[in-house]
């Protein structure tokens, strides 16, 4: 197979790490870009699992919300696992030092929704309290809420265009990589180069 190895993923791995890695930098189009915010998102998919929008909130005083009212664009940035990768770990004093990551790189509209601001809490909440013994309810607030509400707004985020790069030991020999997932200390980025050389392990 030709061409990049690191630009080949499937929906599935979109999915995870967005799912694993929600907390995203959100950058409008227009406006200054130093007002780039971190954002929880949640991703919908469609039939064949392909990443259609995201789905989120802000709050109203961000410049965010300034900027979006005049050019309704932006580019989203997920950061996935990352480690760096040192030679004692490829067990090669020869082999130069680098660094392995996954991040995604999204282009999107923005539809800014008061309707939108509560179902946008719900979806986040259920994905970040699935799997708890109690899960938080956003009812525990009680007269807290209304107002904590109103500060914020939701919004959907229809892709426009998806870019990722998924660096995580595929042009290594088959012997530098078993050594580096012998000796690599981070779990995470263990797991998802074993996911992307599955086939050479």
């Amino acid at each position: 197979m030709t061409g990049n190895p690191f630009t080949r993923f499937s929906n599935d791995d979109v999915r995870s790490l967005i799912e694993h890695y929600p907390l995203a930098w959100v950058q409008a189009r227009s406006g200054d870009p130093l007002d780039a915010s971190l954002l929880p998102l949640v991703g919908v998919y469609d039939a064949d699992g392909t990443l259609v929008e995201l789905i989120g909130h802000l709050a109203r005083s961000n410049p965010l919300c300034a900027a979006w009212a005049v050019d309704p664009v932006a580019t989203v940035l997920f950061r996935g696992p990352q480690a760096y990768v040192s030679p004692q770990y490829a067990e090669r004093r020869n082999w130069g030092p680098t660094w392995n990551y996954a991040q995604l790189a999204i282009s999107c509209e923005i539809r800014l929704d008061d309707a939108q601001t509560e179902p946008s809490l719900d979806v986040l909440t259920d994905l970040v309290e699935a799997g708890r013994p109690a899960p938080w309810r956003k009812e525990e607030l009680a007269e807290r809420y209304p107002g904590l509400l109103s500060a914020i707004i939701g919004f959907r985020a229809p892709v426009v265009e998806l870019r990722g790069k998924f660096k995580l030991g595929q042009d290594e020999r088959d012997d530098t990589l078993r050594a580096i997932l012998r000796n690599m200390p981070d779990e995470e980025v263990r797991d998802w180069m074993t996911r992307f050389n599955i086939d050479r392990l």
